[in-house]
């Protein structure tokens, strides 16, 4: 591939590796703190229900503030949303480790998640912006591994850390989230010159009517890209903040169950590592619902009480089958979305990902609390299988060539003179 072709926005690809590491930062410190924060919750005095509504609360106000933030960065830059971002996540992580009362956690933890959304929002715009469309689902693929090398590392470095002997749960899940908020800190040495000056100025220039929210979700393609994601992103937080209370009551080390976790996030980068050729050889339609459809069972079954090497084994081909959903989905939303809209559509996406995070562990914390702490799997297991069906009927964004060009293209997509990526899927 030629230099004009392979680039994002001028010479190199380094923005999107730079993007990629701080994204791996910021993804880590959150990836540490939401099982710390659950273990903190134990120590002083929460049961399986309170911990739920505590991770609900993270997804709380990103779920009212991702639309606006979207409309914002459709009109203008995207990279003041990034150390914003990092600055909520690392305030919300050190606060929530000072705190001694569970209801001031919950709220620091709703920081966190605000943080988190302020980053993903600006970061996704960047790719979907600086990237060609046939370079979409690579470029997408390469950002989502920064998320999954942070859920790699986040929680080796919780279960490290945090310690229930002799009592000391409460000090070492603390000590945790501390390390987590120094942790995305680091994000910060990452952010410079991400965003192409000529494609944020003349977005400036240009001042679009706003597209109604309801064109946006009804163009074919956008909705299931938006279930399928909340889906997947969902059974990920479930897992982070519910195996900690599987392992309190199958009398699992918190290092072991950071472990666990880590494979999880191992294996999704392996499958994000040889996504394309998978999508060469069964298509964007058939990989999503193959893969929903196996997270599905295998998150059903997680509710056996295994031992762990069995558990390790599932943990990690579930890890697999959910590494494709996100960033499919992402590339689904904006080749579907009206090309002045794509930061509005992607905000959606992230509006239904929090919706999904703020409903799951909330009544997974209900079904924890009457049916035990591994009934919150069967919940997931029947989400993943909705996705699978959805994604099966409606799956398919429209064909690139169909989407009207951006206003505001990081180079002449004359250049581009092979099939769209999407089009070939489908082939």
């Amino acid at each position: 591939m030629s230099r004009a072709r392979g680039s994002g926005a001028g010479p190199g690809r380094g923005w999107l590796l730079r993007l990629v590491i701080a994204f791996a930062f910021a993804q880590g410190a959150v990836s540490m703190a939401r099982p710390a924060v659950s273990y903190r919750a134990l120590a002083l005095g929460a049961d399986e229900t309170a911990v739920g509504v505590i991770a609900g609360v993270y997804a709380l106000l990103p779920l009212f503030a991702a639309v606006p933030l979207g409309r914002r960065t459709d009109h203008g830059r995207c990279a003041p949303l990034l150390p914003l971002g990092v600055v909520l996540i690392s305030g919300g992580c050190a606060l929530s480790g000072v705190v001694s009362s569970l209801p001031a956690m919950a709220a620091w933890s709703g920081v966190m998640g605000l943080g988190h959304l302020c980053f993903v929002i600006g970061a996704q715009s960047i790719v979907a912006r600086q990237s060609a469309p046939a370079e979409q689902d690579r470029n997408f693929g390469h950002f989502t591994i920064g998320a999954s090398l942070g859920q790699l590392g986040g929680p080796i470095a919780a279960g490290a850390l945090i310690s229930g002997e002799s009592g000391a749960l409460g000090r070492t899940s603390a000590l945790a989230l501390l390390v987590s908020a120094g942790v995305c800190a680091v994000a910060l040495t990452s952010l410079w010159r991400i965003e192409h000056r000529r494609t944020a100025g003349s977005r400036a220039m240009k001042q679009p009517a706003k597209v109604p929210v309801t064109r946006i979700l009804g163009a074919r393609g956008v909705p299931a890209g938006i279930f399928i994601s909340m889906a997947v992103l969902s059974s990920t937080d479930i897992l982070t903040a519910y195996l900690p209370v599987v392992g309190e009551h199958r009398g699992i080390a918190p290092a072991t169950v950071g472990l666990l976790l880590s494979l999880r996030a191992a294996a999704t980068i392996a499958c994000r590592l040889v996504m394309t050729p998978m999508l060469r050889l069964l298509g964007r339609t058939a990989l999503l619902t193959t893969s929903c459809l196996l997270a599905g069972l295998l998150c059903a079954g997680m509710v056996l009480p295994v031992p762990v090497p069995v558990l390790a084994v599932m943990l990690a081909a579930l890890g697999f089958c959910l590494g494709a959903g996100q960033p499919l989905s992402m590339t689904t939303v904006v080749q579907a979305a009206p090309a002045e809209a794509r930061s509005t559509a992607l905000a959606l996406r992230l509006t239904g990902n929090r919706l999904g995070q703020a409903a799951a562990p909330a009544a997974a914390g209900l079904i924890a609390g009457t049916a035990g702490a591994a009934a919150p799997f069967a919940l997931l297991g029947a989400l993943l299988l909705a996705a699978a069906g959805l994604g099966l009927r409606g799956g398919r964004a429209p064909r690139a060539s169909s989407v009207p060009p951006d206003p505001t293209p990081v180079r002449d997509r004359e250049q581009d003179d092979s099939v769209p990526l999407a089009d070939r899927n489908r082939s």
